[in-house]
């Protein structure tokens, strides 16, 4: 039906897609939140059980005990971990900027986890795709980061939905690759690596874990799983190697206490190596090209 004269002069005519583009609210903190962090990190690995939640808890308590201000973001949405490491319970509170307050963990640490919105700690979560999303975004939109140095995001392992919808609504995040030595980790890592370079995200660097075996009777190093792996594959894709962590009995005993082995009393060979590769992280995030080209709000 041909538009009569009375529509073509209708002043609401063409409202409708002005109203479409009106950006959405929660993009709005998003982008407002995100301005107020300086680096970003993405912990990540193809495949489970190779401590990237370790990993990702002593860098971030490594990073606040130095003086910087850290946030700590577990989007293991399934098999959240992150809370238990730091011996943290409860549930989270309500922000004064923000819809919730975030975990504290001594003074310049805070926590956000999936874990801390369970009623009972034992309950699976049964979510797909856009459940997942919503939650990630949530945690990021609504939650009371303040201003932050870093903040550390621990995600599940492979590259799945939460991945991308990290990687999707933080674009400068530098991603920090952990592996273990052997050749069926490195093979998931590669995959990694090439998920990585299809979302034309920033990678930082590669962390190999359990990278041999600390003896605690004669002090002397074991390659229980070998060594070197992740340093060669780093080396191949011309990605910076960060540091390796060798299998030390103190994290059993850490990860008991609730407590990070790099907060332990003592010297032991898993927490030189947390602290060294804690400060190969900042270094690498002070001089990431990528990291200072992000225009900044």
């Amino acid at each position: 039906m041909a538009q009569s004269d009375s529509c073509r002069s209708c002043p609401g005519r063409g409202a409708a897609p002005e109203a479409a583009t009106k950006p959405d609210v929660r993009d709005v903190r998003i982008g407002e939140t995100l301005g107020r962090i300086r680096y970003k990190l993405v912990v990540m690995s193809g495949k489970g059980g190779v401590g990237k939640s370790s990993v990702a808890v002593n860098v971030a308590c490594a990073l606040a005990a130095d003086g910087a201000r850290v946030g700590l973001l577990d989007v293991d949405l399934h098999g959240p971990s992150v809370p238990r490491m730091l011996g943290l319970t409860g549930a989270m509170g309500a922000g004064a900027e923000a819809a919730i307050a975030p975990k504290r963990f001594g003074d310049n640490l805070l926590v956000v986890s999936m874990q801390s919105l369970l009623s009972d700690p034992d309950s699976a979560v049964l979510w797909r795709g856009p459940m997942k999303t919503t939650a990630i975004r949530q945690f990021i939109a609504d939650v009371d980061w303040g201003e932050l140095d870093y903040l550390v995001i621990d995600s599940p392992p492979g590259t799945g939905d939460e991945h991308l919808t990290v990687l999707k609504t933080v674009p400068d995040a530098l991603c920090l690759l952990v592996t273990t030595p052997q050749e069926i980790s490195l093979a998931d890592v590669r995959k990694t690596i090439n998920f990585l370079q299809y979302a034309n995200a920033n990678i930082l660097g590669v962390v190999e874990n359990m990278s041999g075996l600390a003896c605690p009777y004669c002090h002397k190093e074991i390659e229980l799983f070998k060594k070197g792996g992740g340093e060669a594959m780093a080396r191949d894709y011309g990605l910076d190697f960060l540091g390796a962590v060798p299998l030390d009995p103190a994290t059993v005993v850490a990860g008991d206490l609730g407590r990070p082995v790099v907060l332990l009393e003592g010297e032991s060979p898993a927490r030189q190596a947390f602290l060294a590769l804690a400060q190969a992280v900042a270094q690498a995030c002070r001089t990431s090209l990528e990291a200072a080209a992000y225009p900044r709000p």
